[in-house]
């Protein structure tokens, strides 16, 4: 059975929590890590705004503009060909193109847990029995977080909203705090150490631990 160690706000040690096998005991999947992180990246791309025509989009060119043979200059058999001005474009940039990528859920899910089981391996994932902050202070989030054993850029994962913890967060440049069924490939390969609230820990494999569907506050999940 995987643990991890739990932690109070004064970053002293309580006890360990047992957690999933299924979700941080899994063997690190190197290839399928990767194919989740490029689509991820991909599905997020937008399309550039600039827009070329090529040879068949542009207007004119409907007749030959010379005969064949006999006039001693090159055959030629449009004026939009792409090297006469005002031509098409080869291989120019559209800006309807398509980035997006398939990938199956499942496959999303083992590589998601493959992540977490190396970063739980590599001693980078803790937990926190609670997080509380009498007001919004970002120094107060920075030294609740310099107390506790992490090193790096950290993501910290909440159960629920909470608007004191966010707003407290958002301007450190090294944490990110964010809902647990919002956890993705990209957010966990971009922040070294993980942070989970041990309410969150219990939703998340509330969440991804069974393989059924669950309503969590009013929402679907598919596992």
């Amino acid at each position: 059975m995987a643990k991890i160690a739990l932690y109070n706000q004064l970053g002293e040690k309580k006890k360990d929590l047992e957690v999933s096998d299924v979700i941080f005991g899994a063997k690190f999947n190197q290839d399928l890590v990767h194919q989740a992180l490029t689509r991820q990246h991909a599905n997020a791309r937008v399309s550039v705004i600039a827009h070329t025509l090529t040879k068949s989009e542009v207007s004119g060119g409907g007749r030959k503009p010379w005969r064949q043979k006999g006039t001693g200059r090159a055959r030629q058999g449009s004026i939009r060909n792409p090297h006469w001005k005002g031509g098409g474009v080869v291989f120019g940039p559209k800006n309807n193109r398509n980035y997006k990528q398939m990938m199956p859920k499942k496959q999303r899910r083992l590589a998601l847990f493959s992540a977490l089981s190396l970063k739980l391996k590599d001693g980078k994932i803790i937990a926190l029995d609670k997080l509380e902050m009498p007001e919004i202070k970002t120094r107060t989030m920075m030294a609740i977080l310099h107390k506790l054993p992490v090193q790096k850029d950290v993501l910290v994962l909440l159960s629920e909203k909470n608007e004191t913890i966010q707003k407290s967060a958002r301007n450190l440049p090294f944490a990110k705090t964010m809902l647990v069924n919002y956890l993705n490939i990209a957010d966990l390969q971009r922040y070294d150490e993980v942070i989970f609230l041990e309410e969150a820990l219990t939703k998340m494999e509330t969440l991804f631990g069974g393989g059924k569907v669950k309503k969590v506050n009013n929402e679907k999940i598919i596992n």
